[in-house]
């Protein structure tokens, strides 16, 4: 698919909680091209950082022309775009990579902290199939995110690690509870590494067919700089995330 750069305008940045916004930017012709899991490489006119940051796609709205970005800041330069106005611009280079794979059968998709960003748009797409959905977080200042896809959702399960709301413990300790009271078919999961590790492991052992979306450090963002690499687990080549990813098989990377 052919990559854009185009200026976005942004037309909401507001405060979820204290460490965590969402961005409402207009942007239609990105909006058109997205498909869920993908993401985009931004960059801020007279930013302190030289390269781009990469975004997940959290949501696309192709009637309204308008993407949405759910971020948490963590550094200088998440802490940039946190600041910026409505109405302010920045350029974006995407939508980039190869998101998840839409299949047939009932879906389930697992999400950890801001790695359920791009599950949103993911069960927009999917609403007919009745997805189910396995959100986790520290507390529950951390699963705010199911205002965001009780829309779309037929079923939402909520672990928090205090227990503060939903199950007390992580997703992948309630994971095999929800296989047993549901026909999954397919798994689409993004997140820590570790989490999707687990939920890759009992997917294999259930037979089902699992899809993971990976979050590494990127420099370029089109395959040049070779920073976001992985070794194939079938293979044994080295894959990169950027434009092979970040949607991989998971028996590909566990």
């Amino acid at each position: 698919m052919k990559k854009l750069v185009v200026v976005g305008k942004i037309l909401a940045n507001e405060a979820i909680n204290a460490n965590v916004k969402r961005m409402v930017i207009e942007a239609p012709q990105i909006a058109e091209a997205a498909q869920p899991g993908q993401f985009v490489h931004v960059k801020k006119p007279d930013s302190v950082n030289f390269l781009r940051r990469p975004f997940s796609i959290a949501d696309a709205d192709r009637e309204n022309g308008t993407i949405t970005l759910i971020y948490r800041i963590v550094g200088k330069g998440t802490a940039e775009y946190a600041a910026m106005k409505v109405g302010e611009a920045f350029s974006i280079l995407g939508p980039i990579g190869n998101g998840f794979a839409l299949k047939d059968g009932r879906p389930l998709l697992i999400g950890g902290g801001v790695g359920i960003a791009p599950l949103i748009y993911l069960s927009r797409q999917l609403k007919d199939k009745k997805p189910i959905l396995l959100i986790g977080g520290k507390n529950k200042d951390e699963v705010f995110w199911e205002k965001y896809l009780q829309e779309f959702a037929d079923k939402i399960y909520i672990t928090t690690d205090d227990g503060s709301v939903g199950f007390k413990g992580f997703t992948v300790q309630l994971l095999p509870q929800i296989l047993a009271e549901n026909n999954i078919e397919h798994i689409y999961t993004c997140g820590p590494n570790i989490m999707m590790e687990g939920v890759a492991k009992l997917a294999h052992e259930h037979d089902i067919d699992c899809q993971v979306s990976l979050e590494k450090r990127m420099a370029c963002g089109i395959g040049v700089c070779l920073g976001c690499t992985f070794e194939d687990k079938l293979t044994g080549k080295r894959r990169k995330v950027c434009t092979e990813g970040p949607v991989f098989a998971s028996k590909e990377v566990f």
